[in-house]
Parts: C-alpha cells; structure tokens; sequence
C-alpha cells in the first residue's frame, strides 16, 4: 500500500470492509469490574506538501488522573448529549482544540477496544481541513502536534514491549513508538495506530 498516494476516498472504502474483532481482544476481562464505559477518540488525518499526517495531543498534567501527560488522540467518554460515538468524538475534539465540526469529514471508524481504564472505545478516522488555528483547552491539553504517517509505518520507528499481568494472566504486548520531536507514542494510542495501518494493510510481523 502506497500511504503517500492514497486518497481519502480510498481510505473510507477500506473502512468500510473490514472485518469484525472482539473489543476484548487485547485486555483479559477478568481485570476489569464492570461493564465498559463508551468512548471515543478522533483519528485526524491531514494532508501537508502531499503526505498524510496523524494530529496527536500531549494531555496536560494532572493529578490522579491515568492518561495524565500521555500522548493521545483527541477524544473522551460518551455523554448523555452525544447522539452516537462518532458525535462524540468530534465534540471532544471541539473542546480539546477547538475543531469545527464542519472542517471533519469522517471517512469511518476501526473496530472498538477495550482500554485498562475500563472504557470502551471506538476510534473514529477523519480528514480534517488544514492549515486550521487550534485552541488549546490547557486543562486538558498541553501542546497539539503532527507525525508523518509513513513514518508511523516504518517498523524502524516501534518495537513491542511485554509487560506481566497481575493474577497470572500471562503478557501483554504494548507498542512503543520511538521518540520524535520530543513525544513518546506508546500504549492504547499507539494501538490504535496499528490498528488503523493494518485496516490500510500495513501488518507488523511483531504485533
């Protein structure tokens, strides 16, 4: 797959033909207690001097809070308000940097996960307008930026860490990104990404 040509339209094709996973595929239930609140998280790709790039935010420190300083897409737990998850995710990107509904075109969604943090989640896949003017919300966010989508295919730029889970629940794989322009990529985000490059058919032997 050629990142560097493909077109939004193609992008939303193969969305819309991927198959089905379990949301329980990368995290045991029995760490979890109680049923999943739903989420969502925008995946926003725009296009700069012909490349496809991924917007990504570094959420502010807070205390007591679990994804605290960690890299992150845009996006948070249903409301009550939110007609559906993709409602949701635009909204939270709204409030998170200031993105008009208007200037998202959703090209699709990847099958939900389930996060350690006991949400469920569906990442949905847009093209936004750019150059936009961001407007940072600073409790949540701490700086916005870009990285090149074939830099995020490029196996040289990951390796796979295995973590112990507690109860003897055996391994789990998490995906560390090497650090550019300051920011470490890993975790539930970096799966995502994964995810999403292996939908375009990008597969890592590894994962």
């Amino acid at each position: 797959m050629n990142l560097t040509t493909l077109t939004s339209a193609e992008i939303e094709s193969i969305l819309s033909q991927q198959p089905d996973q379990d949301p329980y595929a990368y995290f045991p239930t029995e760490l979890l207690d109680g049923p999943p609140r739903p989420a969502a998280v925008l995946l926003p790709l725009l296009k700069t001097n012909g490349q496809w790039e991924v917007l990504f935010i570094r959420r502010t420190e807070v205390d007591g809070d679990y994804h605290s300083g960690q890299v992150a897409l845009p996006g948070g737990a249903r409301e009550a308000e939110d007609a559906d998850n993709i409602t949701a995710a635009i909204r939270e990107t709204n409030e998170e940097l200031g993105i008009q509904s208007a200037d998202v075109e959703v090209l699709g969604t990847l099958n939900d996960f389930i996060t350690i943090s006991n949400y469920q989640v569906t990442p949905v896949i847009a093209e936004i307008n750019w150059p936009l003017t961001l407007t940072l919300a600073p409790d949540e966010v701490a700086r916005a930026f870009t990285l090149p989508l074939n830099w995020l295919a490029d196996p040289a730029n990951h390796e796979i860490r295995h973590r112990q889970l507690p109860n003897g629940l055996g391994n789990a794989s998490v995906i560390y990104f090497n650090k550019n322009d300051g920011e470490l990529l890993w975790g539930a985000t970096a799966r995502i990404i994964f995810e999403f490059l292996g939908v375009l058919g990008i597969n890592f032997p590894d994962s």
